[in-house]
């Protein structure tokens, strides 16, 4: 039997054989259809799908509409006559649920299934398999859940769907900080931006992503971004945190951060000998000594300035 492939991100769509079907199911069926597949890992009784689908309806004719429903859903046929669907449900007399075996192939699964193996581990430390998986479940996502319902239950799927999401491109922009591929870093947080333009924590990570990648202009204008979309969406400021990264990138503070060193890195920096040890610190003192030159170097502006001002 030839997979049945259907997708929410966006607009609902269903294919098999290469054929579309979307159009053979019925709105009702594609309601109960989805709501079947967002709730998959568990049965559900056949008066709770009757009263969330034909509520208005008294009881009897909500569960007769139920029946036809689902005698539909496992009978539309595809173009070639084949019955793509006819072990799609598990289907009694009580109860209703998607059949864990059937041939289907569901975005949102894929989607969630990528995330949950990567859900614990800090992007900057995912290996090439799981950062794959996040890239993958990225591309799934074509737009916020059937767009153009506004059911209750869809509503809350498609909220808590947008925010993994969110949190699969906050993963990726790690990875790609720690993997120096810093523009790819920026395209994860532009996509961000274009379905939430006041996120706050993007901006700040978009700002750091152009300072790695040497663009210091660019992430001071990425903090005037931030500072209009706080202010044009939420009338507030931006938060102490994303102040002090624009000072610090402002006054030409940026550091970039230190790679930690593995466990075994450090046992082998133990046994070095002593005069290793003075070349790290003659190397932190350089570091210092720079840091204060340009203490100096601006004080030096300054005092040049007030001079000229008093003249």
């Amino acid at each position: 039997m030839d997979t049945l492939c259907v997708s929410l991100f966006g607009q609902f769509r269903v294919k098999c054989n290469g054929q579309n079907l979307t159009h053979s199911y019925p709105r009702k069926q594609q309601e109960l259809l989805c709501y079947l597949l967002l709730y998959r890992g568990r049965a559900h009784p056949r008066e709770t799908l009757a009263s969330l689908l034909w509520g208005t309806n008294s009881t009897a004719k909500s569960k007769k509409h139920l029946r036809q429903a689902l005698w539909q859903l496992q009978n539309i046929a595809d173009p070639q006559g084949g019955l793509p669907n006819r072990d799609l449900l598990l289907v009694d007399a009580d109860w209703v649920r998607i059949n864990p075996a059937a041939d289907l192939w569901f975005d949102v699964e894929i989607f969630e299934r990528a995330f949950a193996r990567a859900q614990d581990v800090p992007g900057h430390r995912l290996d090439s398999l799981q950062a794959e998986a996040l890239r993958e479940a990225a591309e799934l996502y074509l737009g916020d859940l059937l767009e153009g319902w506004f059911q209750d239950w869809c509503l809350y799927e498609r909220e808590r769907l947008q925010n993994t999401w969110f949190a699969v491109l906050e993963k990726l922009i790690d990875f790609c900080e720690a993997q120096t591929t810093y523009e790819t870093g920026l395209e994860y947080g532009a996509r961000i931006l274009r379905c939430d333009q006041a996120r706050e924590r993007t901006h700040r990570r978009m700002m750091r992503l152009y300072c790695l990648a040497g663009a210091r202009t660019a992430a001071l204008r990425q903090y005037d971004r931030c500072v209009e979309a706080l202010r044009r969406e939420l009338s507030v400021k931006p938060t102490a945190r994303t102040v002090a990264l624009y000072e610090q990138i402002r006054n030409e503070e940026f550091a970039r951060p230190q790679q930690p060193l593995s466990s075994g890195a450090v046992g082998y920096l133990k046994a070095l000998p002593w005069w290793y040890e003075l070349l790290a610190d003659l190397r932190r003192l350089q570091v210092t000594t720079s840091e204060a030159q340009k203490l100096v170097q601006r004080a030096i502006r300054t005092a040049e300035t007030g001079t000229k001002d008093h003249r």
